[in-house]
């Protein structure tokens, strides 16, 4: 499948871009629905806190005097006030902080990546456009973008968007060297003198290393605001509007999505990761 790119003047940017079968198109079935389902799923439950408490009988203060006698009342028997019987008593298998979280496997993700990806392009809801950046976090700029690119000529201005960039890589940090263990007997002295002398080597290296990455670091963070801080920034006041990274996309973002705006980055990124 091919697919055309544009600019973010709404116009044809003269060339094309080949779409991976293998990601974008998949044959939709029923195992592919359930592997999204299980996808939404294990979102949904991450967005629960689980510090829901109520308290049980045991928790309540109050007395524990057996409130009436037994037998003799015409009513039923009762202990004491606290009992969930009675109103301001403990809750009966009250609700408990647990944690909501679901596991799957790596390659179940994929796959449900894979099968929402493929249909939005089937859809024909899947927009490419040529690498862009703002000078500044205009809302006015990104308002802009969404106007001028049209889908079966509606422009995407009042559609939910999903707009998925490329983050530029960050530098590496350097490991940071691990001092050894003085031994206690006479005979590994030796030995560990060595290893400490090596040690301090590795460490001027390493607090020479911390400097470039540190500097390097500075440069990432500048050319991050450029590339995806700023159209993020530009695009929160948009409410139909999403604006996410190629590598922290999820299922249920596209979903909720009526469009896929994908940049060029952003697409050999997915096909780099996916693929």
């Amino acid at each position: 499948m091919k697919l055309e790119v544009y600019n973010i003047e709404g116009n044809n940017a003269g060339r094309e871009v080949e779409l991976s079968e293998g990601i974008f198109g998949l044959e939709l079935n029923d195992k592919l629905e359930h592997v999204v389902y299980l996808a939404v799923k294990q979102y949904n439950a991450h967005q629960r806190q689980g510090t829901h408490k109520s308290k049980e009988r045991a928790e309540i203060k109050g007395s524990t005097r057996k409130i009436k006698r037994q037998k003799g009342t015409g009513t039923a028997r009762a202990g004491s006030v606290k009992s969930p019987l009675f109103r301001g008593g403990g809750r009966a298998f009250g609700p408990r902080p647990r944690n909501y979280n679901i596991k799957l496997n790596k390659k179940v993700k994929s796959l449900a990546r894979k099968a929402v990806l493929s249909a939005k392009a089937q859809e024909g809801k899947l927009v490419v456009l040529e690498d862009f950046s703002f000078d500044a976090p205009k809302t006015k700029s990104f308002d802009a973008v969404l106007n001028a690119v049209k889908v079966d000529g509606n422009a995407l201005a009042y559609s939910k968007t999903l707009m998925l960039l490329d983050l530029p890589a960050g530098p590496e940090k350097p490991t940071e060297p691990q001092r050894p263990y003085k031994p206690k007997g006479q005979r590994k002295l030796e030995q560990y003198n060595t290893a400490i002398k090596q040690y301090l080597t590795d460490a001027d290296a390493y607090s020479t290393a911390m400097d470039k990455y540190e500097e390097a670091l500075d440069e990432h963070y500048d050319a991050r605001a450029k590339v995806y801080d700023n159209i993020l920034m530009a695009s929160h006041n948009i409410p139909y509007a999403m604006v996410s990274t190629a590598n922290d996309f999820n299922v249920y973002q596209i979903l909720n999505a009526d469009y896929l705006v994908l940049s060029e980055g952003a697409l050999n990124r997915i096909n780099e990761t996916l693929g």
